[in-house]
């Protein structure tokens, strides 16, 4: 189904709202045909019977009344269309988001969320075109022309043959125009897209390249796509512009055509002047429709192209779902020979690692980097598919896969800290309560952020997105606090000592030991010899090739090992 028409589909949640803008629309064009009317007989008769502004005043008072209501309803009639399009908007974005969330974070890494975040706000804000003009004006371009029709015929035949005759050719260049429009807004998008990409990209990194001197190359590389975008928009304008002059020009022409009917007809004797000059004033009214709806076509066609995207994210294949099966009881996390393909990559990473994690322990996870631990992270909590062994838990001899559970039910039961934690705007009590357990209180918040050593830093400080006003090192240790209220059976830390000075380093250790003291299985991906130590345990992950071609991977340091796998 093209888009378009799952725009109208979509559009049906506010049929109610579309139909009374139809409505609306019909009403103020059958008030044109009454505005033509009076206009033409008070010209006629001040013309042709001299009567005064005193006779004409109930003409001219009613066709004031025409005019003020015909105002009312098109004004009446954009608010409604404007409902529309709030209420296909919100669905939209919406059905896009949980469904971004459903697809997962490799999904989700393998996009740009720049791109993601332009879709669902300019992108589909631009359906304020399509929805709340274009579509309501589709309507109206096949009802009025034939309503203006049939009036003529009724007062006018020629007049109305010529009307019928031209109106098609409005029709038949817009489409040919919108078909040469089409490839000007796919390049338009997608350069707008490298545009949003490239500057999300510059200013999430511009610390680090001005730290390096090589912010000046990104600025050269933003101006040239900017130039770009520039290029494509104002080829774009061209054919909107283009197309307006041309069914301006078929209008003009049109109308003309009627003119010089209805003088031939006038001169001649063959028609009166209130008729002719009511053919002349309402022959307009069965183009302007259509002329609209050419310009409102150009206005809508970014909101047709974002609600493409949309849909194809919408239409993504999700991916396979836990089985649904209640957590059991238990106190012992293993991983059995887990492997995880990486797709571009011809490895595995990682490739057939195994442990066994149970209450109270904390195990750290090494290897060289790209080795795949924070991917065998990902697949413990239920966000990436193994394809190979598997995640189970347990107690005793029994155990059941992370696979079969409800995913939801499983995750509550893991605190998990990326590499960086995200901070939303607020306090900092706020982003450490973020996703607990149970209620904690501001005394609980300020003992937590003691313990990993920023007692300073007041629960109640305003911190903006992100992070902003933190430190990386702060923000890592809110981050960890967070994890830590939670009080899950199963902890889960990616790297939470990377980048803090050796007393921070401390304190977090520490912290984290007591969680594990504390009765939670914990898993510590790490690098750093310090946070290696303090683990009862270090389980090597390593990767490797599934492809002859591909070299051998890299081989650790030597440590003390629960289970090492050997490069393939």
């Amino acid at each position: 189904m093209s888009p378009a028409r799952r725009l109208v589909s979509a559009g049906r949640i506010a049929t109610g709202s579309l139909v009374a803008a139809v409505v609306l629309g019909v009403a103020a064009a059958l008030l044109a045909v009454a505005g033509a009317w009076l206009l033409a007989q008070a010209i006629s008769r001040a013309v042709i019977g001299g009567a005064g502004v005193g006779e004409l005043a109930p003409v001219l008072g009613a066709l004031g009344v025409v005019l003020a209501v015909r105002s009312v309803l098109g004004w009446a009639a954009d608010v409604t269309a404007q409902r529309i399009s709030g209420s296909v908007k919100a669905d939209l974005r919406l059905r896009l988001l949980e469904r971004a969330v459903l697809l997962g974070p490799r999904w989700a890494a393998e996009q740009a969320s720049s791109e993601v975040v332009l879709l669902a706000t300019r992108g589909l804000d631009a359906l304020d075109g399509y929805f709340g003009r274009y579509l309501p004006q589709l309507v109206l371009a096949a009802i009025v022309p034939l309503a203006v029709v049939v009036c003529l015929f009724a007062v006018d035949v020629v007049a109305a043959l010529t009307v019928v005759l031209t109106v098609p050719l409005i029709p038949v260049f817009m489409v040919l125009i919108g078909k040469m429009s089409a490839a000007h807004r796919a390049r338009r998008w997608a350069t707008l897209g490298r545009l949003a990409r490239r500057f999300g990209d510059v200013v999430g990194g511009l610390p680090t390249l001005r730290a390096y001197g090589a912010a000046g190359a990104q600025v050269a590389i933003l101006r040239r796509i900017t130039d770009t975008y520039r290029t494509t928009t104002m080829a774009t304008l061209r054919v909107a512009f283009l197309s307006a002059m041309a069914l301006e020009l078929l209008a003009t022409i049109s109308v003309a055509l009627v003119a010089v009917g209805v003088g031939l007809r006038l001169a001649a004797g063959g028609l009166t002047l209130d008729v002719g000059l009511f053919a002349l004033i309402l022959a307009p009214e069965a183009y302007l429709p259509l002329r609209r709806l050419g310009a409102e076509f150009h206005a809508s066609e970014e909101g047709v192209t974002a609600a493409a995207r949309a849909f194809e994210i919408i239409d993504s294949e999700l991916p396979e779902p836990g089985g649904g099966l209640a957590v059991p009881a238990f106190d012992t996390l293993l991983v059995e020979r887990l492997s995880v393909a990486q797709p571009g990559r011809g490895i595995d990473a990682p490739h057939e690692v195994s442990l066994t994690a149970r209450r109270g322990e904390l195990v750290a996870v090494t290897g060289p980097s790209g080795t795949g631990k924070s991917t065998l992270l990902a697949v413990i909590l239920g966000l990436v598919a193994a394809t190979g062994g598997r995640v189970a838990v347990g107690r005793g001899d029994a155990a059941t896969d992370v696979c079969t559970l409800d995913a939801n039910a499983w995750r509550a039961q893991v605190a998990w800290v990326p590499q960086v934690p995200f901070l939303f705007t607020g306090t900092v009590a706020d982003n450490v309560r973020l996703g607990a357990r149970s209620p904690v209180s501001d005394a609980d918040i300020s003992l937590v952020l003691a313990a990993l050593g920023l007692g300073d830093v007041d629960p109640a400080r305003l911190i903006g997105e992100r992070g902003a006003g933190l430190s990386s090192g702060q923000r890592r240790r809110v981050g960890i606090a967070r994890a830590l209220v939670r009080r899950a059976p199963v902890l889960l830390l990616d790297e939470p000592t990377a980048g803090l000075d050796e007393a921070a380093e401390d304190a977090v250790l520490r912290a984290i030991r007591a969680a594990a003291d504390a009765g939670a299985i914990v898993l510590l991906v790490a690098h750093r010899p310090g946070a290696v130590a303090g683990a009862d345990r270090a389980v090597e992950v390593r990767w490797a090739a599934i492809e002859p071609a591909e070299p051998a991977g890299p081989v650790a340091a030597a440590v003390p090992t629960e289970s090492v796998v050997a490069a393939t």
